[in-house]
């Protein structure tokens, strides 16, 4: 553990309290002076610490950004979120996920971003990603056949629902396959790319963009209709770090019964949340065909099922789903 998070460990155990500067070096076998550069990197991170002659110093006020050694403090997973890259900003986590996967990274894996120059939504669009969000993306290693790995995106769909609910009290919606509603007004998308070799599944990236405490004024003009904020609703902000903490909670426990063929329970929490099902639907298919009707359900591979106008009854395995009504 670095000396900084050492000391940040000391501020934490006082709760608030002032601890003797000669306490702090002399227990981490340091001298004072390094302890003062350490102290002002701290602050350098935003975090505000106090000073009083014959006390000590005493942490005043943790920072609301998404720092590695905070969203570990008080994370309650087995191996999710263990290793964190953390950056102000990036091209795309999910590009980055990739290239930290081909040379081994470790399941469970976290790309965090404050900001992201690129980044990536479903079919090769652009996914704006100002300062305000959460862009993350999740490396895992599943031992389960290649078919199967778009089923993580209705996992990552109803974490990330039940989260915003249970931290917030709005009324969270999904959009299928990949989209978290509030209002009917996108806040967060999901992206889950598989990698496999041989017919064997390698590794999944799964990129997680939430809209937490978004200005909706930096999204272009054409999106600030459709799109909306947590920070909007609530017309706070939230804590980036305990949103975090409670969706990489949840994410893993539905994770493992994910693994433990327990995916029909999930399945029925998706179905709970479902803005789609009962919805009149566009579904934008590659080479630009449309299937249009009534989505009366969801089946177990993920499938979103239409009644056409004739009547008949169409899977739709993947594509771009408009709510018409």
């Amino acid at each position: 553990m670095r000396l900084n998070e050492l000391v940040l460990d000391f501020f934490y155990e006082k709760k608030g309290k002032y601890i003797p500067a000669s306490k702090i070096a002399s227990d981490l076998d340091i001298s004072e002076p390094e302890l003062i550069e350490i102290i002002q990197s701290l602050e350098d991170q935003e975090y505000k610490i106090a000073f009083s002659e014959g006390q000590g110093y005493k942490i005043e006020e943790t920072p609301n950004l998404l720092l590695p050694y905070e969203i570990k403090r008080n994370l309650n997973t087995d191996f999710i979120g263990k290793k964190i890259y953390y950056y102000q900003e990036v091209d795309s986590t999910n590009e980055l996920a990739k290239e930290l996967a081909e040379n081994g990274a470790e399941d469970g894996t976290l790309i965090i971003a404050q900001t992201q120059r690129r980044g990536k939504g479903r079919h090769g669009k652009k996914w704006i990603s100002p300062s305000g969000g959460i862009w993350m993306t999740i490396i895992l290693r599943p031992t389960i056949s290649p078919e199967k790995a778009p089923l993580l995106t209705l996992v990552t769909g109803v974490a990330v629902a039940e989260t915003i609910k249970e931290q917030t009290g709005l009324d969270v919606k999904i959009k299928w396959p990949n989209d978290i509603l509030i209002d009917e007004k996108k806040v967060c998308g999901i992206l889950t790319e598989a990698h496999a070799r041989y017919n064997t599944l390698d590794y999944v990236i799964i990129g997680i963009g939430i809209d937490a405490n978004v200005d909706i004024e930096l999204f272009p003009q054409e999106l600030r209709n459709g799109a909306t904020s947590i920070k909007q609703e609530l017309e706070r902000e939230i804590s980036y770090v305990e949103l975090v903490q409670r969706f990489l909670e949840k994410f893993e426990d539905f994770y493992f019964e994910f693994n433990e063929d327990k995916f029909p329970e999930i399945l029925r929490k998706w179905r709970k949340y479902s803005k789609t099902i009962g919805s009149y639907v566009e579904v934008h298919k590659k080479l630009g065909k449309v299937v249009r009707g009534e989505a009366v359900g969801i089946n177990k591979k993920g499938a979103l099922i239409l009644e056409l106008d004739d009547g008949t009854l169409r899977k739709v395995f993947s594509g771009e789903c408009i709510h018409l009504n």
